[in-house]
């Protein structure tokens, strides 16, 4: 490989990298600047309607991972999530590097990313991460979330998209 060859895919990977890693930074940020306002002005465990009979903003503390998994145990599962969370994390960022021919994917990947490193910032610094979304339709109630979980459920929404359609290569817009 030339020079010029070399350079322009040294360029095109920081490029690649700079696009998705900026996209999992706007995850983080607006998940944890929504976290504080949740945490600064709820009171714990009080529902404030948002939309009466469907929707509340509910601030709620998780030690456990989705749906709570694990939230009753001892305070063991505090560190198992964060050394979980920082491999996965790292293993998607050495993922993604290899996803330039694949943006639907990769966007995909910065989302799961943004989502896992905002939950992770909670956990480490609080011992739990920050709930407050809560949806729920009369006795019907879906687990408390916050916008960190939104992100990697919607990454791993795209990713099922992605397995049923198969190998079909990315439209030239990128996604």
């Amino acid at each position: 490989m030339t020079n010029t060859a070399n350079d322009s895919a040294q360029v095109s990977l920081f490029a690649h990298m700079l696009r998705w890693l900026s996209l999992s930074t706007v995850i983080i940020v607006v998940d944890l600047l929504t976290k504080f306002y949740a945490s600064t002005n709820l009171e714990y465990a009080v529902p404030v309607p948002v939309i009466d009979g469907f929707f509340n903003f509910t601030l709620l503390h998780n030690t456990g991972a989705a749906f709570s998994f694990l939230a009753t145990e001892s305070g063991w599962q505090r560190w198992f999530f964060v050394i979980l969370a920082t491999g996965v994390s790292a293993a998607l960022v050495v993922w993604l590097r290899g996803l330039r021919e694949e943006p639907w994917v990769a966007c995909s990947v910065a989302l799961i990313l943004g989502g896992a490193i905002g939950n992770l910032y909670d956990r480490m610094t609080l011992g739990y991460v920050v709930d407050f979304l809560h949806f729920y339709w009369n006795n019907y109630h879906f687990p408390a979330f916050n916008i960190a979980d939104t992100a990697i459920s919607i990454g791993a929404a795209m990713m099922v998209i992605d397995v049923f359609r198969g190998n079909k290569p990315d439209s030239e817009d990128g996604l």
